[in-house]
C-alpha cells in the first residue's frame, strides 16, 4: 500500500514537473518573439510579461536563447529597450536636477588624466573623448555625472546621493543588470555601440536627446568620431 502511494507520488510530481518544464519554455519563447518584436518594429506588447521573464528567468532565458540558436546578447538588448519604453513617460516628467547622467570609464582617451576619487573618474575636461562634451552639457542642464569604472561604484553612488531618474550608458548587459537594480527610480539607458575595456564608443546623440537636448544642437554638439580620439585631434566642433 505504500510503496503504492509512493509510486503514485513520483508519478504525479513527475507530470507536474514535465508541465511546469513545458510551460516556461512556452514563456521563454513568447517572451523571445515579442523581445524581437519590440527591437525589429519598436511594438511594445505585454511589458509585464516581459520584465517578469527579464528578472526572474535572467540566466535560464540566456541559455535557451543559444539553445535555439540566438545570439544572447538579445536577452539584455531586450531588457534595456522594455525597461526604455516602460519608464519612459515618467523619466520625461522629471526635472535633470533629480536625474542622474552615468558615464563608463571606458569611453575615455587611452591618454586620460582624470584622477580616481570616492565617486569615480574627475575629468579634467581636456577634450579628448566624448565624455567631456556629455559631461559639460549634463551639468549646463543640471544633471549630477559621474563617470565610473564599476558597478561598486553605482552602489556608493546610490547609497550618497539622492536622485529620481537615471540615465545610464554601459554595454548592453551591464546596462540591463543595472537597470534591474535601479528598478525604483525611472532608468533610461544608451548602450554602447562598441563594448570592451578601452576605446568604446557610443552614440553620442542618443545620449544627448535622452538628455532633453533638442535634435539640432544634438548633432552640434556631437562629435564625429564618438569613441576615444588621438591626442593630437582635441577639437570636436
Amino acid at each position: 500500500m505504500i510503496d503504492m502511494t509512493i509510486s503514485a507520488f513520483y508519478q504525479i510530481f513527475g507530470q507536474v514537473v514535465l508541465v511546469a518544464g513545458i510551460l516556461l519554455l512556452i514563456l521563454l519563447s513568447v517572451t523571445l518573439i515579442l523581445g524581437r518584436m519590440l527591437i525589429e518594429k519598436d511594438r511594445l506588447v505585454f511589458p509585464k510579461l516581459l520584465l517578469f521573464t527579464m528578472d526572474v528567468f535572467y540566466g535560464l532565458f540566456k541559455k535557451f536563447a543559444e539553445n535555439v540558436g540566438v545570439d544572447a546578447k538579445i536577452v539584455d538588448n531586450i531588457g534595456v529597450e522594455v525597461r526604455n519604453k516602460v519608464n519612459e513617460k515618467d523619466f520625461n516628467k522629471i526635472n535633470p536636477n533629480d536625474t542622474i547622467l552615468v558615464l563608463p570609464h571606458c569611453l575615455r582617451n587611452t591618454e586620460c588624466e582624470a584622477k580616481l576619487d570616492a565617486s569615480g573618474l574627475v575629468c579634467e575636461n581636456c577634450n579628448r573623448c566624448v565624455i567631456g562634451v556629455l559631461k559639460n552639457k549634463g551639468e549646463e542642464m543640471g544633471y549630477k555625472v559621474f563617470i565610473i569604472p564599476g558597478s561598486t561604484f553605482l552602489t556608493k553612488i546610490v547609497e550618497q546621493n539622492r536622485f529620481k531618474a537615471v540615465i545610464g550608458v554601459a554595454c548592453f548587459q551591464d546596462l540591463n543588470l543595472a537597470m534591474m537594480k535601479l528598478s525604483n527610480f525611472s532608468c533610461q539607458g544608451v548602450p554602447l555601440l562598441r563594448d570592451g575595456c578601452v576605446n568604446t564608443k557610443v552614440d553620442t546623440r542618443a545620449v544627448l536627446e535622452k538628455m532633453g537636448v533638442k535634435l539640432k544642437e544634438a548633432k552640434k554638439l556631437a562629435p564625429k568620431s564618438s569613441c576615444s580620439q588621438d591626442p593630437d585631434k582635441r577639437g570636436y566642433f
